[in-house]
């Protein structure tokens, strides 16, 4: 790991080791990153940009994801469509420089279990129930990621890879991100996951028999 890299500080995005991020890079800084960055190592951040922070620039979260160009495809206009794997958690310890594009110092982070093989299957399968029951719910999961992540056998690959995916909170999927246990990681998701699910309820309960495009008339 290298100890500065260039980053992406993109709104709503939350990045995460083993991920797969599609990504069309358009603006001029970016391209220029692209291209150094092709001619290296194929390796940058991505940082999610943090709305709570105040002042010049764009702020980012501590904790961002460093991912590894799998694919790249020139596009119209000098832009290009990439795809990203993540591969490691890294917490930003400064920015080195802005121009041309933004250069961090970063420190890898590790996960660490949090718990024994069996405790860590219980928290696997308590995510693995409460997706099922949020997708009879509400909206469809991405089609095969169910059997994808059933497929899983690694704990923290699992966890990251389902948030990932699947989390449709992007400050949950922060807190997430920066959560090095991976049981407590499972937990988190699985708090967020019975929250979504009583929101789906109760909102089943007051539409009634009505269709979805009638609710309002409720």
């Amino acid at each position: 790991m290298p100890s500065t890299l260039p980053v992406m500080t993109l709104p709503n995005v939350v990045f995460f080791p083993q991920a797969l991020l599609p990504l069309h890079i358009f603006e001029p800084r970016y391209r220029q990153m692209l291209r150094d960055v092709l001619a290296a190592d194929r390796a940058f951040a991505v940082a999610r940009l943090d709305p709570s922070k105040s002042g010049p620039g764009e702020p980012p979260h501590r904790i961002a994801t460093v991912g590894l160009i799998r694919a790249c495809q020139k596009a119209e206009g000098q832009t290009s469509n990439l795809l990203l794997q993540g591969v490691a958690r890294v917490e930003i310890s400064r920015i080195v420089r802005e121009r041309p594009y933004r250069v961090i110092e970063v420190r890898p982070l590790s996960s660490t279990a949090g718990g024994n093989r069996a405790q860590l299957e219980l928290a696997r399968l308590e995510v693995m129930r409460l997706l099922a029951i949020r997708r009879r719910l509400g909206p469809p999961s991405p089609k095969g990621l169910t059997q994808f992540l059933e497929s899983i056998e690694d704990f923290d690959t699992f966890a990251d890879v389902a948030a990932f995916n699947l989390c449709d909170d992007d400050e949950c999927k922060q807190r997430l991100l920066e959560e090095l246990d991976t049981r407590r990681r499972l937990q988190l998701f699985a708090e967020q996951l019975k929250s979504e699910i009583a929101v789906h309820r109760l909102r089943r309960k007051l539409q009634g028999r009505l269709p979805d495009d009638g609710i309002v008339n409720n």
